[in-house]
């Protein structure tokens, strides 16, 4: 069931994210951290969730939720994704909707019956590809010619390293580990709105999701009986 976008609140929204993101990340790589502060470690995580509704936001693009307009919507999805680690919105979009598909079948390209740390690297490596990682490399060593060495490791790449575990973790170990057996082949966050906010932007109400694929995440708590 696809619910109907409306024009403009799922762009709001999926903008809003973008520029929190964004505007945080700019601010971040500005402060001076020659040595160490208080602020540092909540900086770090704040920026991690930040990145996780980046992609989360993204995740919505590939449902059409963001907009039900389909270029303003890839568009908004595939400049979450380029920002996020440069992502290919194309591939991942092809290959979420078939985890949809397929759930906890061979042809899941997310779920393997695996331990935590392998199923995380399986995870990952499905998703990497060497172009991205030298691309990633040269951006790395352009903005550290605007940005210092120690701003870019602790607020660029940290919380985006931390933001995959988040999203693995929550929105596809927890809910799938253990071949749980119904439907959709997946478990739920006992109800508690701020908790599944906090973790992955209510993602780990994920048999909801699936069972609501077209509901985007800031209506999906509505969902949880």
């Amino acid at each position: 069931m696809k619910e109907p976008a409306p024009v403009f609140k799922g762009f709001l929204i999926g903008i809003s994210v973008y520029l929190l993101w964004l505007i945080s990340l700019l601010f971040l790589l500005n402060q001076s951290v020659t040595e160490f502060s208080w602020w540092i470690i909540p900086a770090i995580f704040l920026q991690a969730h930040l990145y996780t509704g980046l992609f989360i936001t993204a995740h919505d693009g590939m449902h059409g939720t963001i907009s039900p307009n389909k270029k303003l919507n890839n568009f908004v999805g595939l400049m979450c994704t380029a920002s996020y680690a440069l992502f290919s919105f194309k591939k991942l979009n092809v290959a979420h909707h078939k985890h949809h598909d397929h759930v906890g079948e061979d042809e899941d390209p997310d779920v393997h019956r695996k331990a935590l740390i392998p199923w995380y690297f399986t995870f990952m490596f499905n998703y990497l590809s060497i172009m991205q990682l030298v691309g990633m490399a040269i951006l790395f060593n352009a903005l550290n010619i605007v940005f210092e060495l120690p701003n870019l490791i602790l607020f660029w790449v940290v919380p985006a390293f931390l933001s995959t575990f988040q999203l693995f973790y929550f929105g596809t170990y927890v809910p799938h580990k253990g071949a749980p057996e119904n439907k959709h082949k997946s478990t739920t966050l006992p109800k508690n709105h701020f908790i599944a906010f906090i973790t992955c932007y209510f993602f780990g109400y994920h048999y909801e999701h699936h069972d609501h694929p077209g509901v985007p995440w800031w209506k999906l708590y509505k969902y949880k009986a």
